[in-house]
């Protein structure tokens, strides 16, 4: 007896129906199938991709698509990902950013049609992270013509991928074979995790004139498709809501009699690590993907072509969040403050008016090995209760947030015009404007307290869900029971964030054709480009607030808990999370309906400047202008090309700074801002989250008030590039790069808000952004050798080699200052700026390709594998990056028929926000156990993910397509500082579609 993996049993399924086709086809045609992904009739695509890529001076990557595609692939990060060194952070088992050779997706710089665009994200965490990562959710794979990816730069190409560019060219009318030509495509999606089935259509037309001088293309989609997401994490509310130690001097319960007959003592479990809560999380959501583009293309003769290009592209994307989570380290630490505070101020615990501390019995210790090398201990199960008799104590929490209005957009307009004004000079223009914007209008959601006797958890396998069971705590539904336990609303809130990002530019090319010696020709070009981006919160005042009673930290205030408009968790959460038999897997949430009535009835309307959250806000100008000259080289067996770019970058940023306590007067709602002396430029309308509450005396000097603080840097940098490409004779290609490439620093380390002042003995510190960060530059060098040892196959290596300066590092003191208020001695103080810094880091990596056919079938093979060792100078694993990253492909493709079955594996890589916080201590140090180590990263482990294609045509014209991602069910896993540290586990289920097509 045996248990087959999904991976196994979906691969074994797939090849045996593979195995299975000759009989079934028709028509074999003698062609075989090549190279990269595609996203057409797979055999053609795949050899023009090759042809590209044979041919280019530059190490690149090719998709190419002649048809409406016929990858499992529903965005181009979808294709993207399997291409060799490419990788891409998945979000709900759709792709979304892409990043390259061992580099988080900041680093890469995706273009379309040669040209920045604006994206935008969907979750209301990601809308307000101002990362420069581009999302490719918008990104329906059916507009795209080709996409060229550069791991070697050269001068021609837009600066800002230090890792590399991604150039995406959208169709043109011009280029179809017929004068009027098109293709509907309809169908449905369905999730088998929601279980909900949703349409998918899109559509073309292209018509050109008979003298096939001006043409429209013009395309249109709409996609839906519900999503869902089962999750166990170490998520929960308090000072350690991850993972922390033991500490047996201020959780006080845990004495050698509590611990009687298990064969330790305290000082046993004294820095033995403690996971923090034992969380459960549903989010259900829909993706309703709506837009199209248009393209029109003139060209009156061989010497000019104008194409214009228009694509807009918006998703509706409403979420609903929902958790159920215990309180740990509240438990312990004796603490019954409802919302998990651990401080000493903390309300206590209390039974018969005496503070009363969980114990731990039952302890499952193990040993653990450290990312970084450090042998700790682990407390990998226990019951963490309170001593019998006790009465029910805070032991968690359980919320659930409506984020209502949640939706992404990205547009752009481009002009594209190339004129050959003699043999021997031909330029070219290019004018674009773009504009992203993520929003979630409001993000609402109440939290409730849970109060019971204990909790008891075992973590198993990092893979598994853990075994969760409360005691005493009453049924998992609002409402408190006679013996005060069950659930009580402690808190509520509300507020949407936007975020847009738009930018112009203009581009003027120009090539001149010399054929002097091995000089061809030289190329050298200006752009200019206006990016800005703004983001900020806002949020609605409500009108009580909810009072705690000091004492016990029960809610005392009229505050009545919604007793009805709740639903449980679906009878099936969790099933695919491999839990053991007996676990706690219900929970509850008020239904959306059910939140949006509860805040809108609990709130009320004030103006638009008081709902502004400006310590939230970035507001920053971007310009950069930049020019180059380059060289296209040539002689017997080689070409290549030669140049520099000088760019320079402008950045201008407003920062929201605090103003010292009791210097300015914030004025009512309605009221009209009163000016601040000592202030001139502080803002004085804005509520920035104070309470105003009805029947109260509004308060001018509460909260903290904020003013602007402009701040200006203009940076230079020169960006040589060489490639050179070598026939080295019987099919064999040789390319050399070395190139210096730049990549510009996250909006949120140059412009986010000051905020958290402090002094101490040590001096007076604040939370900001830095400034003076310069972009970060990277030398870069790439040699590769290629064998297309036979029609339509490849043997290629890669080897590469990137040395990065001014990578950031997070959550250090810097140089910078900032003169505030100590609110100490309410004197103005110099405040050093607990900010980002830069550091060097070096990456390493080989990559490996080959494809081939087999023999004359119409089978076909692709794989490629990838290896990136990156080094940061502190020694901490760089934020985004697989050390592994591989695919491996079949595919079968006759007159009737054509599939493919990939594989895509992504290995370990640190899993933080691409944008972190130029405060967080993602790069600090701990001390545990007398030892000070790195800060525990959250590390995504390994996944593998399998998909499906079969399409099969009725008629030339007629065509049934099936596709289906994440075939076996991949579960993403996350740890701490190893295995032993399960952090958060989950599962989205698999994505069918099915749709028929109809070309005319």
């Amino acid at each position: 007896m045996f248990k087959q993996k999904p991976l196994a049993a979906a691969v074994s399924m797939a090849v045996w129906s593979l195995a299975a086709l000759p009989a079934m086809a028709q028509e074999a045609t003698p062609e075989v199938p090549m190279q990269t992904v595609e996203v057409t009739g797979i055999r053609a695509s795949l050899a023009k991709s090759l042809s590209v890529k044979r041919d280019a001076s530059a190490n690149v990557e090719v998709i190419t698509a002649e048809d409406v595609g016929k990858m499992p692939d529903k965005n181009l990060a979808d294709s993207l990902q399997r291409l060799a060194g490419v990788a891409v952070r998945t979000d709900y088992d759709e792709a979304e950013k892409v990043s390259m050779r061992g580099t988080n997706p900041d680093m890469s710089l995706i273009i379309f049609n040669g040209h920045a665009v604006s994206s935008a994200d969907w979750y209301v965490a990601d809308q307000g992270s101002s990362s420069r990562s581009t999302s490719l959710s918008l990104m329906p794979s059916h507009v795209l013509q080709q996409a060229v990816v550069y791991k070697s730069s050269q001068a021609n190409i837009v600066d800002g991928g230090l890792a590399g560019t991604i150039n995406v060219t959208t169709r043109k009318p011009l280029s179809q074979k017929e004068r009027f030509s098109g293709v509907v495509s309809v169908g449905a999606s369905y999730a088998d995790l929601p279980g909900r089935y949703a349409p998918d259509m899109n559509g073309s037309v292209t018509w050109k004139n008979e003298a096939g001088t001006f043409g429209v293309l013009a395309a249109l989609f709409a996609e839906k498709r519900h999503v869902r997401r089962d999750s166990v994490s170490r998520f929960a509310y308090g000072t350690n809501s991850g993972w922390d130690v033991i500490n047996t001097s201020t959780m006080k319960g845990i004495t050698d009699e509590s611990l009687a007959g298990t064969g330790y003592t305290a000082a046993d479990l004294n820095g033995v690590r403690l996971p923090g809560s034992m969380s459960s999380e549903f989010v259900e959501s829909v993706r309703d993907r709506k837009g199209g583009m248009l393209s029109l293309q003139f060209k009156p003769n061989r010497d000019l072509d104008v194409t214009m290009t228009g694509f807009h592209s918006s998703m509706d994307a409403n979420n609903h969040g929902r958790l159920t989570s215990s309180a740990i380290y509240s438990m312990l630490l004796g603490k019954n403050a409802p919302l998990g505070g651990t401080t000493a101020a903390a309300v206590n615990t209390s039974h018969n008016g005496q503070q009363v501390f969980a114990q731990i019995r039952n302890p499952v210790i193990v040993d653990e090995t450290t990312v970084y090398g450090h042998p700790l201990k682990v407390l990998k199960a226990a019951d963490i209760v309170f001593a019998d008799g006790t009465s029910p104590q805070y032991v968690g929490n359980s919320e659930g947030f409506y984020r209502d209005g949640a939706k992404a957009e990205s547009s752009f307009l481009d002009l594209d015009a190339k004129y050959r004004v003699n043999d021997d000079l031909t330029v070219k223009t290019l004018l674009s404007t773009t504009r992203g914007v993520g929003q979630t209008k409001l993000d609402q959601g109440l939290t409730l307290a849970r109060y019971g006797t204990g909790i008891s958890y075992a973590l198993g396998d990092l893979h598994d869900a853990p075994f969760v069971q409360y005691h005493n705590a009453g049924a998992n539904q609002p409402g408190l029971n006679p013996d005060g336990s069950g659930y009580t609303i402690v808190d509520r809130a509300a507020s949407g964030v936007k975020t847009v990002d738009k930018e112009w530019s203009a581009q003027f090319d120009a090539e001149y054709r010399l054929d002097r010696g091995i000089f061809q020709s030289l190329e050298s070009g200006v752009r200019f480009a206006d990016h800005k981006r703004t983001s900020g919160r806002r949020g609605p005042a409500f009108r009580n607030g909810i009072t705690l009673d000091p004492v016990t930290g029960r809610v005392i205030s009229n505050t009545p808990t919604p007793l009805t408009g709740w639903q449980a968790f679906p009878g099936d959460f969790g099933n695919d999370l491999d839990g053991p038999a007996g676990w706690d897997n219900t929970g509850f949430t008020y239904t959306p309906e059910g939140i949006k009535d509860y805040i809108a009835s609990n709130t009320k309307v004030t103006s638009d400047a008081w709902e502004r959250r400006v310590n939230s806000e970035i507001d920053m100008q971007e310009r950069q202008s930049a020019a180059y000259v380059m060289a296209n080289l040539e002689g017997e067996r080689w070409s290549g090309n030669v140049g520099v770019r000088f760019t320079r970058t402008e950045v201008k940023a407003n920062i929201a700074t605090p103003i010292p306590a009791g210097a300015c007067r914030r004025v009512e709602p309605g009221q009209a801002p009163v000016p601040c002396a000592a202030y001139p430029g502080a803002i004085t309308d804005a509520g920035d989250a104070t309470s105003y509450f009805d029947g109260q005396p509004f308060n001018p000097t509460a909260g903290i008030l904020y003013y602007k603080t402009p701040t200006k840097r203009t940076f230079d940098n020169w960006l040589p590039s060489l490639n050179l490409r070598y026939d080295m004779g019987n099919d064999m290609l040789a390319r050399f790069g070395v190139s210096r490439t730049i990549g510009r620093q996250n909006y949120n380390l140059l412009g986010s808000g000051f905020g958290t002042p402090g002094c101490d003995a040590n001096g007076c510190r604040v939370t900001g952004p830095n400034p003076d960060m310069e972009p970060q530059t990277a030398d870069n060098l790439d040699l590769s050798w290629s064998w297309y040892f036979a029609p339509r196959s490849i043997v290629a290596v890669s080897v590469f080699h990137s040395s990065i300066d001014g990578y950031p590092k997070t959550g250090a003191v810097g140089s910078s200052t900032v003169d505030l208020l100590d609110p100490r001695d309410q004197t103005v103080k110099t405040f050093f700026i607990n900010t980002a810094s830069q550091q060097g880091a070096k990456i390493n990596g080989i990559e490996l390709q080959y494809e081939q056919p087999f023999g004359k079938t119409n089978f076909g093979f692709t794989s490629n594998v990838s290896r990136a060792k990156t080094k940061v100078d502190d020694g901490r694993p760089m934020v985004g990056a697989s050390e592994w990253t591989g695919n491996v492909g079949l595919y079968y493709e006759d007159a009737k028929l054509s599939t493919r079955l990939v594989a895509n594996y992504r290995g370990e890589y640190v899993n933080s926000t691409t944008a972190p916080s130029p405060t967080a201590n993602s790069q600090g140090l701990s001390v545990i156990n007398g030892i000070a180590m790195p800060t525990a990263p959250t590390y995504a482990d390994a996944v593998t993910t399998l998909a499906f294609s079969a399409n099969y045509y009725f008629t030339k014209n007629l065509e049934l397509a099936f596709s289906a991602t994440n075939l076996t069910n991949a579960k993403r896993a996350q740890y701490r500082y190893s295995e032993e540290e399960q952090q958060k586990l989950d599962v989205s289920g698999r994505q069918y579609y099915l749709n028929l097509r109809y070309k005319f």
